[in-house]
């Protein structure tokens, strides 16, 4: 896919997947394996063509349906490139919020909720802190690095996942994550400069 630039070191491209029913309405998706809606095939479709003009080299899906179909369609699944499916790249696990708006959980709570501020839900049916997928994402940072000096590797996960890893790329905790918020079927281009750690790109659609 595309072509290297003399002595460039790789870069990640990190790839949130396309629309389902549930991102269009706010309401928070961790590991419920929703599909893609239509428009959410077509963001994988129009992927593809932007894709194709980098040098991938590997990719690292989640397992997650919305995420393997959308690097389907962005042709990340056809054996030109070394696609692997990675568990740690699932959604942040929500607990008792899973399927809910910010909007409800602020409601229930009597005060505005951030998962970046309060985490994930509490009580019986806690989900994950954001240090837990700080574990997570470092694990696929340390896989990827040295891939790098070979191409692009591309990463197919997941909004607030990809957020996180986006903050630890940048040697930054995991709550600024906040910091980057990426829409469906969008991504992002995490680089270097003077050989430091930076963003190079973000939110970049495809239409």
């Amino acid at each position: 896919m595309g072509e290297v630039l003399g002595g460039r070191v790789g870069e990640i491209i990190v790839v949130r997947h396309g629309q389902t029913e549930w991102s269009r309405s706010g309401q928070h998706t961790g590991l419920t394996d929703l599909p893609l809606l239509p428009d959410g095939e077509a963001d994988g479709r129009r992927l593809g063509p932007v894709l194709a003009e980098r040098h991938i080299t590997h990719a690292f899906v989640s397992p997650l349906t919305r995420a393997r179909r959308t690097a389907e369609l962005a042709g990340l699944m056809d054996g030109a490139v070394d696609t692997s499916l990675d568990p740690d790249l699932v959604e942040v696990d929500y607990g008792a919020y899973e399927g809910r708006t910010t909007k409800d959980i602020s409601a229930e709570l009597g005060r505005q909720w951030s998962l970046w501020a309060d985490g994930t839900a509490p009580g019986d049916t806690p989900g994950e802190s954001l240090d837990q997928v700080a574990q997570r994402v470092d694990r696929v940072l340390d896989k990827v690095r040295p891939l790098l000096p070979d191409g692009d590797v591309a990463l197919v996960a997941h909004g607030h996942v990809l957020r996180i890893l986006t903050a630890r790329w940048l040697r930054l905790g995991p709550e600024a994550g906040a910091l980057f918020p990426l829409a469906t079927g969008r991504f992002g281009v995490l680089g270097h400069e003077h050989d430091r750690p930076a963003l190079t790109g973000w939110n970049t659609g495809c239409s």
